[in-house]
């Protein structure tokens, strides 16, 4: 096979190391320039592939793009944009492989979650059907940490991280001001359908604060909830809630749902933290404050987890590797091999197997009643929190890389979406 360039993406909601995969992606791309041409990013993510709106990575130094490594956020800009089917999305996907032929474009990286992994494994396969093979290796990344097969997902280790330290910082101003004043602080996590984010909360509780988790996984039972709120506050003087966005009704309805839909068809959500701080003011009386992470647990790059940041160039150097080994339609992984002492390596799993597929809480990581977390658990998450790996300051700032993202021309004829 001729030399060909490469393809690299950035999909949905970016997190404080994705930037570390790209770096991986880039740097490791440039030491086989014997094999790969140039590494082209799609604007935006894969709507710059299907607009030809291609970024050319030749153009930034070695310097910058090893600046990306400590970078949070997406360097090259992400979207929530899905391809269905292949019959459903067959002009989009086939507008993707007329644009790879365009610019002899013969290795795609998509740096995503669960359904960029379907949208890669599309593509590999629409590919050989056209004529024109590209290897197609996705490269893992969600906060969520809910792919399967792989160990864990780059990006959670440090979510995990920022929301493990907020809650017993929080926690620490809570107990302070009980007495006279706040008894519960409740602070709501992303996490739609699994609850691994709330649970790192519950590593607070080692450090003798009084968690309630409210679990994805667990239907939220609103009279032992407050029951058990009751309890930790008659016993300590105050509670910390943590508070899952997928927290939901027996019927199915979330605790945070507006009755609106993202570009996805998933349900808006938004002030589960409001909802349970306000049911929890209501049947106790208890003065509250509460708090959403938001973009703020994806984004802290300065608390970030350096297992995590290892791990996530690890998996965009591996794509690269497997990509030049031949391999195709596949997503590298992370393969725990001992937890104490920590021990992982890198492993793969057929996009086959990744596809569309969530990676729920274990019940043997959540406590019998529903609110909390088992040593297991805990034995899982410390090790993908330890360590850190804070960026360059200058000026009491991060230091953080703005690449030039220059244009590559354009060859083909405009596209709408």
């Amino acid at each position: 096979m001729s030399k060909k360039n490469a393809f690299y993406a950035q999909s949905g909601g970016v997190t404080a190391v994705i930037n570390a995969s790209a770096c991986g992606v880039i740097e490791t791309a440039r030491k086989h320039t014997d094999q790969i041409g140039n590494v082209f990013a799609g604007r935006n993510g894969i709507i710059g592939a299907l607009t030809e709106d291609l970024i050319d990575t030749s153009q930034e130094s070695d310097a910058a793009i090893a600046a990306l490594r400590h970078t949070p956020s997406g360097g090259f800009g992400s979207c929530r944009f899905k391809l269905k089917g292949l019959e459903e999305s067959k002009r989009e996907y086939e507008r993707l492989i007329d644009v790879f032929k365009a610019h002899d474009i013969g290795y795609f990286f998509y740096n995503g979650g669960g359904d960029s992994a379907d949208t890669c494994y599309k593509v590999s396969q629409l590919s050989e059907k056209m004529g024109y093979p590209v290897q197609a290796i996705h490269v893992p990344k969600t906060v969520d940490n809910d792919l399967p097969v792989t160990d864990n997902c780059p990006g959670f280790g440090s979510v995990a991280k920022y929301i493990a330290v907020s809650t017993l910082e929080a926690s620490y101003d809570v107990r302070s001001m009980a007495k006279t004043s706040t008894k519960v602080f409740v602070i709501e996590v992303m996490g739609r359908h699994a609850g691994w984010i709330a649970a790192a909360g519950g590593l607070a509780e080692d450090r003798g604060i009084p968690v309630v988790i409210l679990f994805p996984e667990v239907t939220f039972n609103q009279e032992t909830f407050i029951a058990r709120c009751q309890e930790m506050v008659e016993t300590h003087g105050y509670v910390t809630v943590v508070v899952s966005e997928g927290a939901h009704w027996p019927d199915g309805k979330f605790l945070a749902e507006q009755g609106t839909r993202d570009a996805f068809g998933h349900a808006q959500l938004g002030g589960a933290a409001p909802v349970v701080a306000n049911m929890i003011k209501q049947a106790l009386g208890y003065k509250f404050h509460w708090a959403v992470a938001d973009y703020l647990q994806r984004a802290a790059r300065h608390l970030a987890s350096k297992s995590d940041v290892e791990q996530a160039y690890a998996m965009g150097k591996a794509a690269v590797e497997y990509a030049l080994a031949g391999e195709n339609s596949i997503m590298p992984t992370v393969v725990r091999k001992s937890s104490n002492p920590y021990v992982w390596e890198v492993g793969k799993a057929p996009l086959s197997e990744v596809a569309n597929v969530e990676k729920m809480m274990p019940k043997e990581f959540i406590t019998a009643d529903g609110y909390g977390i088992t040593a297991a658990c805990k034995d899982y998450l410390y090790p993908l929190i330890r360590g850190e790996e804070y960026p360059p300051y200058v000026d009491g700032m991060p230091d953080y890389v703005t690449l030039k993202n220059k244009p590559l021309a354009k060859k083909l004829p405009a596209f709408e979406l």
